[in-house]
């Protein structure tokens, strides 16, 4: 790393948001916290199962699972702290089936403090998180889908579960007033050098983001580079057949404008005999890469074999995403379609 380089990351200019929710999100978060930058997570607060949506029926706060991974990820805890942190418990056990301790902790700091913000900065501190994590709101939210045979369904868990085509997404406030992002979450857009949407499912981790107003009007204006990591896999009744391209529009389409700068695209071939079809469900087949379609919206197509293949699945191999990342970060000009 020239000594350039090196001094414009120490002068704060290597600030990198990444927005989304899910484990694309902390996967890809791990991969980047091996290089000098500065990180920002802007996490979904959409979730509506499993032990996040309980404590967010119960108590009325936003769903902490998606926090809590990504906190974990960028922890500089030990390894004994992390494994309790993220510990779950039995689905036999009572009142506590399935919650993990670290959505305990982060729901009994926030009734504590009477604020989501405040019980993630304490335990920021408590974890030595390296980096600055932010729910996309305060409050939890109520993702809504139009499918395209005109029926409208709320709720993450029951739209994933649909398996239906959708048309539109869009999120809204618990008391039906119009979501808006915090201050901290806007001035992380603005003050950004790149923006990290993605990887993640496209309908449920990084629409509800973007879909508030006031995100995707910072989106609009922001003099940062906005970067896609475009799915290897399409999802079961939601992309199915999408393309890169296809991605590109529903997300452009949400924002409001061909925003994005740059679409990161997988290049490597899922072979068809190693995925587990009963085990992963969700996904159906792989993502087709056309990168002239996508150089028609006005995005620079970075093409490289990004796979990783474990546990009878597909996933991006964090490493690989990082590094293509950082090269772009250290040179804005990358956009070369093969790397």
């Amino acid at each position: 790393m020239s000594t350039k380089i090196e001094q414009s990351i120490a002068n704060n200019n290597g600030k990198v948001v990444v927005i989304g929710g899910g484990t694309g999100q902390s996967v890809l978060l791990n991969g980047l916290r091996a290089y000098p930058l500065d990180l920002t997570a802007i996490i979904t607060v959409a979730d509506d199962g499993g032990s996040s949506g309980t404590l967010r029926d119960y108590l009325r706060m936003v769903p902490p699972g998606d926090i809590r991974n990504v906190m974990a990820t960028l922890s500089n805890a030990s390894n004994d702290f992390l494994h309790l942190f993220q510990y779950r418990f039995k689905s036999d056990a009572g009142f506590l089936a399935n919650h993990t301790i670290g959505n305990l902790m982060i729901a009994a700091l926030a009734q504590e403090n009477q604020d989501i913000s405040a019980a993630i900065k304490i335990l920021s501190q408590m974890m030595d998180v390296q980096g600055h994590v932010y729910p996309v709101v305060n409050d939890p939210l109520t993702l809504c889908a139009t499918f395209t045979d005109g029926t409208t369904i709320s709720g993450e868990a029951e739209i994933t579960h649909a398996h239906k085509k959708i048309e539109r997404i869009w999120v809204e406030d618990v008391d039906g007033s119009e979501p808006k992002s915090e201050p901290e979450v806007i001035n992380a857009i603005l003050g950004a050098d790149v923006i990290v949407l993605g990887p993640g499912s496209l309908y449920t981790s990084i629409l509800p983001n973007i879909s508030i107003p006031n995100v995707a009007s910072a989106l609009r204006i922001t003099p940062a580079r906005i970067i896609y990591i475009s799915n290897i896999m399409t999802q079961k009744g939601e992309t199915d057949d999408f393309s890169d391209s296809d991605h590109l529009r529903v997300l452009n389409k949400h924002i409001g404008a061909n925003v994005i700068d740059t679409v990161i695209m997988n290049s490597g071939l899922v072979p068809e005999d190693y995925i587990d079809w009963q085990r992963w469900d969700e996904i159906s087949h792989q993502v087709k890469s056309d990168p002239e379609e996508v150089r028609k919206q006005g995005a620079v197509p970075i093409m490289g074999n990004l796979i990783e293949l474990r546990d009878e699945g597909v996933f991006h191999d964090a490493q690989k995403i990082a590094e293509l990342l950082y090269t772009i970060i250290k040179d804005p000009g990358t956009g070369k379609d093969s790397l």
